[in-house]
């Protein structure tokens, strides 16, 4: 008998929610964020349809329902539960449109919850989705990875993996959503050091939540050292370090026989050959 496909747990989501309830009250810093939401709001102005169900999976904050509620009739907010096998609790076809800004990159079962938003669609519904992904802090990454290697003779997880354009492109496909597109925004900051860039990541709520990360704190040696490779090799003439975030976007459509569809091998009207001796007229 086949066993059922049981995703690996990567993060912690019960430390993910208290990080980013401890960085709201501390004053979270959302400045990526509202970029994304002023983006997702751009993009859905370009989709000349009126949308009367809605779900915004997982983004933080209320900034997205707010922003989004005059082109949605209904939008309610869920969350991804800690314990992801429980599943999303959609109804089959119930909605229209899906949203999530900054909401999925740390999700255990990406692909599962893919499936599940293609299914909870109606005919013709639609998913927009920001995530982050491909390069996003890998300057840090590679700079706590020398750091231990150097001093502790070995590195750690510090940074989550982040998938990348390619990935996300085959998750919509795999989960069946008809014409999908993604693209990447790459978002390039910077700061006056490591440490302003660790600060604003707890303000983000968005420190280590790896299942795997270490538990043991963190040796002030390692993190000085870290901050001073970090310096080095990413740093502007100016002394300002620079700090990588590739924002992802995927859109798709739940199937509807008024789409659009490639045509079938064969079936064109003209040939490619005949098209090249016209040009070779004119």
């Amino acid at each position: 008998m086949n066993q059922p496909h049981t995703a690996p747990i990567l993060f912690d989501r019960a430390l993910l929610r208290a990080r980013q309830a401890r960085a709201l009250r501390q004053g979270a810093d959302t400045f990526l964020l509202d970029r994304v939401i002023e983006d997702m709001s751009d993009r859905l102005q370009a989709v000349l349809r009126q949308f009367s169900d809605g779900v915004d999976i997982a983004t933080p904050g209320s900034g997205l329902t707010e922003t989004l509620k005059s082109r949605v009739a209904s939008l309610n907010h869920i969350d991804v539960p800690d314990d992801e096998s429980k599943g999303l609790g959609l109804a089959p076809a119930s909605l229209d449109l899906a949203v999530s800004a900054l909401g999925l990159h740390l999700v255990n079962d990406l692909p599962g919850v893919m499936a599940q938003l293609r299914r909870a669609l109606k005919p013709d519904g639609f998913l927009i989705a920001a995530l982050l992904g491909g390069d996003t802090l890998t300057e840090l990454r590679q700079s706590f990875a020398a750091a231990e290697a150097e001093l502790e003779g070995g590195i750690s997880p510090r940074v989550a993996p982040m998938a990348d354009l390619r990935d996300v492109g085959a998750l919509l496909q795999r989960a069946g959503f008809a014409l999908p597109v993604t693209d990447v925004d790459n978002v390039m900051v910077r700061y006056g050091s490591a440490f302003a860039l660790m600060q604003d990541l707890r303000r983000m709520g968005a420190t280590n939540i790896l299942v795997e990360r270490r538990r043991t704190p963190l040796r002030r040696a390692t993190l000085l050292r870290m901050a001073q490779i970090y310096n080095e090799r990413f740093a502007d003439p100016d002394g300002r370090i620079r700090a990588t975030f590739d924002i992802i976007w995927l859109s798709g459509w739940a199937p509807h026989e008024s789409q659009q569809k490639p045509l079938k091998p064969g079936s064109a009207k003209a040939s490619l050959a005949d098209a090249v001796r016209g040009l070779g007229k004119s």
